[in-house]
């Protein structure tokens, strides 16, 4: 048979009113009493059921965050930033992984929604597909997209200027004299890929680079960045420069270089985007573009707390400038 919280209050010798006020951390009562009812609920078993006191009362104060995938180390540290800004104002963080794949995506979506999450962090997949995960969690709870969006979606997006962000690596390599510019990345899936790509087109462009180098898109992967320093490495010349599309191509790119005995910034130029941890222990320190996290953080917390209380808002699109760091990949002092 099941514990209900009268059996605990019976047990305690108090009102099921004292003894749900106790469980649910509402109004104080006196320790003694609070002792009393804490015992009776560990000696009977009982659970206090957290979704039945949301139902009744709206809020659960839990948030639901929906990554791609986790084992891109940027992700962490943006979900930190998430998860440090929350717990300042009292609520905690669900965290799922959607294994870079939309209908995962979709069933983590549907699972945070049955915990009944206050509001759902997105950051998707697809630029295209995921528009079922978002469509779904939109209908029935606040929702913000974080870092990526999803194309000619009208909702909130919080994220960083992935097309300032390359612009700002491309003007850097160019001030140093590089001419033949590579640039490594992802295939367009994803928003953040799009727009990288489009600020490297755009930028050469203007600086009038349009003889520039190998456009080289596949993944945002370390495996990618060794594969791309392979097919860099066939043809008959190197580039000047290499703007990688985030820290892992990176990564890969500068191990292959080294055992290809290419010196890394002598013979070539390498620049990252999104500044990960290691990042700076990489041989040589890579330069990068750094993502603010703490304040896409708070910027997304914000955004989304405004929506809960006023689902009627504009919808808003901010996108947060990001700065360059410079490091001996490029020739600068760590």
């Amino acid at each position: 048979m099941a514990i209900t919280i009268k059996d605990v209050a019976e047990r305690a010798g108090v009102s099921v009113a004292t003894a749900s006020r106790v469980l649910s951390g509402g109004r104080k009562v006196s320790p003694e009493l609070a002792d009393r009812v804490r015992k009776s609920a560990r000696e009977l078993g009982y659970r206090h059921n957290a979704v039945a006191r949301a139902l009744r009362h709206g809020r659960t104060s839990s948030v639901g965050m929906i990554v791609p995938e986790i084992g891109n180390p940027f992700f962490p540290s943006l979900v930190e930033a998430i998860e440090r800004t929350l717990s300042d104002s009292g609520r905690d963080l669900l965290l799922c992984d959607a294994q870079q794949d939309p209908t995962v995506e979709l069933r983590r979506a549907r699972t945070l929604m049955a915990r009944q999450v206050d509001g759902l962090i997105l950051i998707p997949v697809s630029a295209s597909a995921s528009r079922a995960a978002l469509d779904e969690a939109a209908s029935q709870l606040p929702v913000i997209q974080l870092d990526r969006y999803v194309k000619d979606y009208l909702g909130d997006w919080v994220g960083v200027d992935d097309a300032l962000g390359i612009t700002l690596a491309v003007e850097h390599v160019t001030s140093l004299g590089a001419e033949r510019i590579a640039f490594a990345s992802a295939t367009l899936e994803c928003s953040s890929a799009q727009q990288r790509l489009k600020g490297f087109t755009d930028t050469v462009r203007r600086l009038g680079l349009l003889g520039s180098g190998s456009r080289l898109l596949g993944e945002f992967s370390a495996e990618w960045g060794r594969a791309a320093a392979q097919k860099l490495l066939a043809e008959p010349s190197l580039p000047d420069a290499v703007v990688c599309g985030n820290d892992e191509i990176a990564v890969g790119l500068l191990g292959e270089f080294r055992r290809a005995h290419v010196r890394v910034p002598d013979d070539v130029l390498v620049t990252g985007f999104d500044d990960i941890r290691f990042a700076a222990l990489t041989d040589p320190p890579l330069t990068t573009v750094r993502q603010p996290h703490e304040v896409i953080a708070a910027e997304c917390i914000r955004l989304l707390g405004a929506r809960m209380n006023d689902a009627d808002l504009p919808v808003q699109r901010v996108a947060i400038a990001p700065s360059l760091v410079t490091r001996e990949s490029t020739g600068a002092a760590s």
